[in-house]
């Protein structure tokens, strides 16, 4: 049972909380500001509800805006929730600015103290799994700072992986190019028990059909003109660790039979051999496909992707996250300010509406790309728009389109967008796809898609 520490010098009050919250809660009780932190540093809740006038003063703020601080010193996550008066409301909310949870104004009303209390808790969880999450992969990736996140999605993400890393059940991860898949699947194996062990990616859609059987399960020496040996593949180097497949929506039908086969039986054979070697690998796959539609259309097995989605993560694209390309572009800006020894204080205002207004095709790749590259082209304390490669018009599109009358639907405006963007980056670098690519902050496969998708393929 969760432990629920209240604070306050109202008798009658303590005992109706406890009436009220004592069959969800363990409840600890303290009449006083010294009383109250002993209980907390003993018993450690994650949520406090608080009286602000506690003795000697109870008239006053004073003690309880020093327990509030006592409490946040030894843990600055909890979430104290302040018991208020009408007429306390300018002291309930300084304790809010000094870092307290929330507000709650007497007389209280034990059923919507139970939904604050609870949305406590829940909150203190989520957070709790987002700090694992990164200091699971602190020094591990530079990049994993591309899953840092405040929206509720990528909160939920974050508890997600956790839940799921200790166990040993296949995942697939889903989203957009650049949305941080393989992040995803590094942080479920760095959290998982095989963290000790090989984790072993491979990209589907990036190796030419007739050599990806040899890069998944290697070749017996002599199976085809060039097998001068004996090779192990990467389902193999993933044995006891780890194996992440990366746009699996791109594996053709003949392997994804195969794949079917050792999630089912954890056995393999190699190309040209005819002995079964049995491997201990964990799967994580991830797709930027419609899995539903490729299934209809008979291009993905169903039965492969129910083995591969025991559990399945949804990340959302950048622009769907409220309130975290400000937090990701800040974070990208400390990182290359170190990295290149540059001084830049941060961004201009008319910068920082450019970049929530974009509608990141990219998605944080995309992001991360053009704020490095912002840092080492600036010669000023700010970053402007055009730093950012927002000079011209195609590339500082809203997220609602060109002209919001030309479009008949959202996915239309970001259709066009898209196709503007990508048509731009293509004729800048006149035709370089390996360069548009990397200036798009995407792989170059998925440029491919890009311009299949809107009929650019002219442009090359």
């Amino acid at each position: 049972m969760e432990k629920l520490l209240i604070i306050d010098d109202s008798d009658d009050i303590r005992k109706q909380l406890k009436w009220g919250l004592g069959k969800e809660y363990s409840i600890f009780q303290a009449g006083e500001r010294g009383e109250g932190v002993a209980l907390y540093k003993a018993h450690r809740p994650k949520a406090v509800t608080l009286d602000l006038g506690l003795p000697p003063h109870p008239d006053g703020v004073e003690e309880g805006l020093k327990c509030l601080e006592e409490i946040l010193r030894e843990n600055p996550y909890a979430k104290v929730i302040i018991i208020s008066g009408n007429d306390e409301r300018e002291n309930a909310l300084k304790a809010v600015k000094n870092g307290a949870y929330d507000v709650y104004q007497k007389p209280i009303d034990l059923n919507e103290i139970k939904v604050v209390v609870k949305r406590a808790f829940h909150l203190y969880d989520i957070e709790e799994e987002n700090r694992r999450l990164h200091q699971a992969l602190d020094g591990k990736t530079a990049e994993g700072s591309r899953l840092i996140g405040q929206c509720p999605k990528m909160l939920e993400v974050a508890a997600t992986i956790r839940k799921v890393a200790s166990s040993d059940v296949s995942v697939l991860i889903m989203g957009e190019s650049g949305t941080g898949k393989e992040l995803v699947s590094r942080a479920i194996h760095s959290m998982s028990l095989r963290k000790g062990e090989a984790f072993i990616p491979i990209n589907c859609g990036a190796i030419p059909e007739n050599l990806l059987e040899s890069e998944l399960f290697g070749h017996e020496k002599g199976a085809f003109t060039g097998a001068h040996a004996q090779v192990q593949g990467k389902v193999e180097y993933a044995h006891k660790g780890t194996l992440f497949l990366d746009e699996i929506g791109e594996l053709p039908a003949n392997l994804q039979v195969k794949i079917l086969r050792f999630l089912q039986e954890k056995l393999i054979q190699r190309v040209g051999g005819r002995d079964d070697i049995a491997v201990d690998a964990r799967i994580i796959a991830a797709t930027n496909v419609d899995i539903t539609k490729a299934i209809q259309e008979r291009k993905f097995r169903e039965d492969l992707y129910y083995r591969l989605g025991v559990i399945t993560i949804n990340l959302p694209p950048l622009r769907e996250r409220e309130g975290d390309i400000m937090l990701l572009s800040n974070l990208f800006l400390s990182k290359s300010c170190e990295q290149f020894g540059k001084k830049i204080r941060g961004f201009t205002s008319e910068a920082a509406k450019r970049l929530e207004s974009y509608n990141w095709p990219g998605n944080v790749r995309e992001l991360e790309n053009r704020v490095q590259r912002a840092v080492i082209m600036s010669e000023g304390a700010l970053i402007g728009p055009q730093d950012l490669g927002f000079a011209s018009s195609a590339e500082g599109r809203l997220k609602t389109g060109t002209d919001p009358n030309d479009a008949t639907t959202l996915k239309d405006a970001r259709d066009r967008v898209e196709k503007e963007f990508v048509t731009a980056s293509i004729e800048r670098n006149r035709g370089n796809i390996a360069r548009a690519a990397e200036e798009l902050g995407i792989s170059r496969p998925t440029l491919y898609d890009l311009m299949k998708k809107h009929g650019l393929q002219n442009l090359t």
